[in-house]
């Protein structure tokens, strides 16, 4: 979350203190697993020993975040440059320790794509962190353990450089393709985007660093997002936006959930007790801490009330009000003790007090930087290629545009990660990037290309005028276009299009060379009014550190693509839900005033993505699940088995010539409703190698929410294994008995 002191919104990132860890019981203990009954009973201990002014302190994270490094920071407001307070680092949020109870200072990092420092502003150029590929493209791979892994990785750093407590898995589905944030999310299903969600935290918490979920929920566009009420029928929330966080908590066991900005049904969902203490607590058995987004809390009665446990960092502080709700007894007493066990609790549990993270231990950046390459690769999107890509037969080469001789753009707002070698600027220029403006990880596509090709002739155009770049391409063997959209927080997107003439240059080029491939480094779907004209298009989303590298391993045909789409590319805001995007301001900055309250009326239900495309029966640009390979494949032979659960089996063949990566998926459709994506298998076979395959379907899929509670209808059930949400593949059926989850 972007957090400004300011008037309109608040401030960004805390500390750690190298304090002892918990007294007594695990002092100097390894790391290890702290079972439920032990947590427990730790937590309770100590918390008990808490006086009531301690348990409050837990509460009210104190603000931490400074810009003091940013370009022109004397002309911020003076609440952006304050220096973080005494024992805190400058990130997102900081509780001071206490000391006589041996209890460490709680430090939180925002995340969730790595260790943030926003351009290199909040703790300066110098302190760096591996910056992962947007989580986007960790839901393209659709790769949960490689997503583990990635988490894993940005807990240890996290946790070398004293964070104890990561903003990270977000999940919210991209119901809309111009949301600002879809890049940190993981796309458009709820059972992709559990799994990856939950993955990535379970990665970050084996580093003995509390995760969060976020941003619960329905915090699915940025326009207007502290001020939209999102309307949806109790089912519609249940089987999409609810079930991705109710799967991602299951998978992932995270120590904290943060509730988001806006209001679901009348209510702000930091005061929502249907969220918090109903269905988060209640249904879900949630026993971790409810923590507010930053300027979250507008009434703090009702959100202690609903379940809210502790107010982040904030202009107007409700929660400095707690002592005296509790004397006048307006707060029970018993409340406040909840409130600090869950938060006692998930620190003990995740292994954050046995395991106290201190600042400047060692990262193995080269082992880091790998993990982020295989993610960039595994995520990109072949998806189209009518013989350009990979280069092979070929001697001259011309890359054109994107800044692909500076580095790969990243996203935008609280998120940003400055990556090793230092964030750069449009001109090239480490730590002034400023605001408002693009910027780039140092990881030049060109330069890769250069180092993993020298037998080719590559030259480049900056694409600032598109009849020299078409002369340019005239002479090439390939032109290769790269395409660049910045999302970012915030902010969503007025349409589709391209910015910055590139769709123009784009055809220029085309025109000009019928060999040519566009690369794509966006947060979101994009519209592509040359898609006709030209010969081949990756999308590569924003690929992070070496995601030159990443790009160039797939061009050149090192790395065959395997990535497939997270959310569906629609042809038009036309095929929308929405075609006109409630709240959204063109003229609008950080420092604008918020809309007037509106309502967001998700009348689509759980028909999110291409489920909508199949209720409505139109035709995407490129439907979810797709992406191409160097290679073919081939599915044959679908055995089904029905009953009380549901399970395929076929064989899949590489039928190409190459080694590749297949991802088939299992879609069903319950009686009466679209098709579910039910699960999938990544398959890496060599050429002519076959395999025998099967995919259980995900019993909570299969379910849907009526009466109050989740049921299986007996019946017959649609069953299909495709490549993608198209549904083009094997075809079979299957009966079901009724039950539950």
């Amino acid at each position: 979350m972007l957090r400004w002191m300011s008037a309109t919104s608040l401030a960004l990132s805390f500390a750690i203190l190298p304090v002892a860890s918990l007294a007594g019981d695990k002092a100097a203990a390894p790391a290890q697993a702290v079972s439920d009954a032990e947590a427990d009973r730790r937590a309770a201990r100590l918390v008990d020993a808490m006086t009531l002014e301690e348990q409050l302190q837990l509460l009210r994270p104190v603000a931490a975040t400074s810009y003091q490094f940013a370009p022109g920071a004397n002309s911020f407001p003076e609440g952006m440059r304050t220096p973080p307070p005494a024992g805190a680092i400058s990130s997102a949020g900081y509780v001071p320790p206490i000391a006589r109870l041996k209890w460490p200072a709680v430090q939180e990092s925002d995340g969730p794509i790595g260790v943030a420092n926003m351009k290199g502003w909040i703790r300066g150029i110098d302190d760096q962190a591996t910056n992962f590929p947007s989580s986007i493209a960790w839901a393209a791979s659709f790769d949960p353990a490689l997503a583990r892994r990635v988490g894993a990785v940005i807990g240890e750093e996290a946790h070398a450089k004293g964070f104890n407590v990561m903003l990270a898995g977000g999940v919210n589905l991209s119901r809309d393709p111009r949301g600002g944030r879809n890049f940190e999310y993981a796309g458009e299903d709820p059972l992709l985007a559990g799994r990856i969600a939950g993955a990535t935290v379970a990665g970050i918490q084996s580093a003995k660093v509390v995760s969060t979920l976020k941003h619960y929920a329905l915090n699915d566009q940025e326009s207007g997002r502290g001020v939209l009420d999102a309307r949806i029928s109790e089912a519609g929330a249940r089987e999409s936006d609810l079930l991705a966080f109710e799967i991602a908590l299951a998978t992932g066991k995270p120590g904290s959930v943060m509730c988001s900005y806006n209001r679901v049904n009348g209510d702000h969902a930091c005061e929502s007790d249907w969220l918090l203490n109903k269905v988060l607590k209640k249904d879900w058995g949630f026993r971790g801490w409810v923590m507010s987004d930053w300027g979250g809390v507008h009434d703090m009665q009702k959100a202690v009330a609903a379940g809210l446990d502790q107010q982040s960092p904030q202009g107007k502080d409700l929660f400095a009000g707690l002592a005296d709700a509790v004397k006048s007894g307006t707060v029970p007493r018993a409340r406040i003790r909840d409130m600090a066990f869950r938060i006692v609790r998930s620190m003990i549990a995740a292994g954050a007090i046995d395991n106290p993270a201190r600042a400047g231990r060692p990262i193995d950046r080269d082992a880091h930087l790998a993990v982020a390459q295989a993610q960039a690769e595994a995520g990109a999107v072949l998806l189209k290629n009518e013989g350009a890509l990979p280069l092979e037969g070929v001697r001259r080469i011309v890359v054109i545009g994107g800044f692909a001789d500076i580095g790969v753009l990243v996203g935008g707002g609280g998120s940003m990660v400055n990556p090793y070698g230092g964030i750069v600027n449009e001109e090239n220029r480490i730590g002034m990037a400023s605001l408002g403006k693009w910027a780039f990880v140092p990881s030049s596509p060109l330069a890769a290309l250069k180092a993993l090709r020298p037998d080719l002739e590559i030259a480049f155009d900056d694409g600032t005028d598109p009849a020299r770049a078409a002369a340019a391409a005239g002479k090439a063997d390939v032109a290769i276009v790269f395409a660049l959209k910045q999302e970012t927080e915030n902010f969503d997107s007025a349409d589709l299009s391209l910015p910055r003439g590139q769709d123009a240059l784009i055809a220029a080029v085309a025109a000009a060379n019928p060999r040519t491939a566009v690369v794509l480094e966006t947060g979101n779907p994009v519209a592509m009014p040359w898609l006709g004209s030209v010969n081949a298009v990756l999308q590569a989303w924003y690929p992070g550190q070496r995601g030159g590298e990443a790009i160039a391993a797939i061009l050149s045909g090192k790395v065959s693509p395997s990535g497939r789409l997270p959310i569906s590319f629609p042809q038009s805001v036309a095929q929308l839900p929405r075609a006109k995007l409630d709240g959204y301001d063109p003229k609008a900055t950080l420092f604008s005033p918020p809309p007037a309250p509106f309502a967001v009326d998700y009348h689509e239900g759980s028909d999110v993505g291409y489920r909508w495309f199949e209720r409505t029966r139109a035709e995407p640009l490129f439907p979810f699940g797709f992406g191409l390979s160097y290679t073919k494949f081939e599915h044959k032979d679908l055995r089904v088995t029905g009953g009380k659960q549901l399970s395929v089996s076929f064989t899949v063949t590489n039928v190409g010539k190459r080694e590749g990566t297949d991802v088939p998926q299992l879609y069903v459709a319950p009686p009466g409703r679209t098709h579910r994506l039910a699960g999938w298998e990544r398959v890496t076979l060599k050429p002519g190698e076959s395999r025998r395959v099967t995919v259980k379907a995900d019993p909570w899929i299969l379910s849907s929410y009526q009466d109050g509670g989740w049921r299986r209808a007996a019946g017959t059930y649609d069953v299909r294994v495709a490549t993608s949400a198209k549904l083009d593949g094997l075809q079979a059926s299957a009966s079901l008995a009724a039950g539950g989850r």
